[in-house]
This record gives C-alpha cells, structure tokens and sequence, in this order.
C-alpha cells in the first residue's frame, strides 16, 4: 500500500475501532479457550488494537487477578501514534521513550501505570558493542570494504521493497563513492539487480545482502543508515549510535510521521523525500565528519538505559503486588 494511501486505511480504524469492544472481535470463543486452559498472570498487548476488546474479554474471563500491560514502541505522540495503543483501565502501559508516555498521559493514561521501558531489540543488540579490531575485521572480511571510508546502508522492509537502484543511480551521477551495503531482504530480483548494478560501475563499491540476521554488527560498522522511518530499525539505529536518513520517499504512512518528529526533535539525522536529495546528504557528511560525530552524540544521549531485563522485571512486579494484594504466594 502506498504510503499516501495508508492514511485513508489508518485514520478509518482509528474511527471505526473493529477490535474496541469485545462483542466485535470475531473467534472471541477461541480466545476465551485459550484463556481457560493456559490460566496466565499477564496478557501483554504489542499492538494498538488488542488493548481493548481483548483485554476486556481477558478480564471478564479470568478476572482482576490476570493483569493487561501494553508495550508500546512508538516514539512520538500526536498523529501517527493511534489512540488504540492506550487503555487507561490496564494495569501498565509501558512505552520505548519518554514521548510515547506523555502520548500516553495525554490519552488519561495515569502516571502511576505509565512506565519508560525502553526498546524491545532482539538478544545481540544488548551483548556490547564490539572492538574495534572487530569491527575492523568484520568491514574487511564480512563485507569486502575499507573501514576506514564512509559506509552507507541502504535498509529495506521485510518485503523487500525499497528504491535502492535509483538511490545508487543518484548518487554515482554526482560523482560521490560511498561504499553501500544495500539490503534486500528477501527479494531476489532487486539482490541480482544491484549486483548487476555493482559489475557495471566497479568504481563504487556496492554489497547487496539478503536477509541479514547481524545488524546489531553491521550497524555498528556503518557511518550512516537510510531507513524508512518506522520504529524498528530506526530504534536499532538509535541503540547503537548510527545517523539516520529517514526515507521519506512517496510520503509519509502516519506511524513513520511520528518517528521522523523524533528524529527531529533529537537531531538523530536528516531525511529526504527524494532520492535526489541523498547525494548531497552523503557529501556534505564525507566532507564535514565532525557532523557524524555531532549526531552520534545525540543519539547517545537518547539511547535507552532500560533493557527487556527491565521490562521483564516491571511486569513481574506488576503479578507479584497483584497477588499480594489478593493474599496469594508470590511466585
């Protein structure tokens, strides 16, 4: 779906609210099943449209001794952060950062059940960062390339679907030779484009990847990433310190919007909404280093400090001061 077109979808299920109630929600039978052999403490939500209907069935069925959280990773409020995400009668909303709780304040979250937790990022991301004798090798041997000159990652969705070739047409045009690492997912068509693309300028170094399980490496690697801007790799971003260009080709969806507000906001980057705007971007930022380091600053400054450890502890903490309160065993 287009992202302009994504406006018309979003902004019809924030009015219609299909999964609001629980008289809506079709299979309910099958939940309440679920619900009945597993007997869990916490039912927690990472998605806007389950923390109503679905926490009001969990209720009804188990009673107040289950407890309902929320995760939210959003990192802006206003439009784009749907008002879904927020329950007021759960037990927690927990959000990445301190702006998708304010959104949260805002929608009578109260502040006693409002919790920053910080990112939800996979196992590695948490491990350390890596030396540089090993960031060093992994340049030269895991991705062919100099460390010591600017590397560009151009990041992709699940699906695959990107702009990388007109990006790298833009860019060699301007006589600019970064090395690239473009990623592809899953899509072999633009992975055997780009290396067709690479063959036929052997002046710039372009590595295509497939699906790629070492970003908390590869992003560590890199001088700067371009990156739809919605919050998974823009989180990872974050995390480890790499400069984000916000991919705001064809529009905005309103989840990205909120993401770029952030990034704005904190100074994590800059964003195009063309790819002709990225050459000038890769320039400015080889020629003045001293602008990477400013960004890298800044994204220190907002990395999290909280880990899923963190998270894992409030929600613990939440089922343990329930069963208190009910005189049961605290497990």
């Amino acid at each position: 779906m287009a992202p302009r077109l994504h406006h018309i979808y979003w902004n019809f299920l924030e009015r219609v609210k299909l999964l609001g109630a629980a008289k809506r929600i079709i299979g309910r039978k099958n939940f309440v099943d679920a619900l009945k052999e597993l007997r869990p403490d916490v039912l927690i939500s990472t998605h806007p449209h389950l923390n109503h209907g679905f926490f009001e069935i969990a209720k009804k069925t188990l009673g107040d001794q289950l407890k309902c959280v929320t995760y939210c990773g959003e990192l802006y409020g206003g439009y784009g952060f749907s008002r879904q995400w927020v329950n007021p009668e759960s037990d927690c909303f927990i959000g990445a950062v301190q702006e998708a709780c304010d959104a949260a304040k805002s929608l009578s979250m109260p502040d006693d059940r409002n919790w920053v937790g910080g990112f939800l990022l996979k196992p590695p991301f948490y491990s350390g960062r890596i030396s540089e004798e090993e960031r060093v090798r992994f340049i030269r041997e895991e991705l062919n390339m100099d460390p010591d000159r600017f590397i560009l990652v151009l990041g992709t969705g699940a699906n695959g679907a990107n702009n990388h070739l007109e990006k790298l047409e833009f860019i060699y045009s301007h006589g600019i030779r970064p090395q690239v690492v473009a990623l592809c997912a899953r899509n072999n068509l633009i992975y055997d484009a780009i290396n067709i693309w690479d063959s036929r300028h052997p002046s710039m170094r372009v590595q295509p990847m497939r699906y790629y399980d070492k970003m908390f490496k590869l992003l560590q690697c890199a001088t700067a990433v371009v990156a739809r801007p919605g919050t998974g790799l823009t989180s990872e971003a974050i995390y480890l310190g790499c400069p984000i260009i916000s991919n705001g080709i064809g529009g905005l969806m309103p989840q990205e919007i909120i993401t770029v507000k952030y990034c704005r906001k904190h100074h994590l980057g800059l964003e195009i909404k063309r790819a002709g705007e990225l050459p000038g971007i890769i320039k400015r930022w080889m020629d003045h280093p001293e602008e990477i380091r400013a960004i890298r600053e800044n994204l220190a400054k907002v990395k999290p400090e909280r880990t899923p450890i963190d998270i894992l502890a409030k929600i613990s903490q939440i089922v343990n001061e329930g069963k208190q309160a009910r005189g049961d065993g605290v497990g």
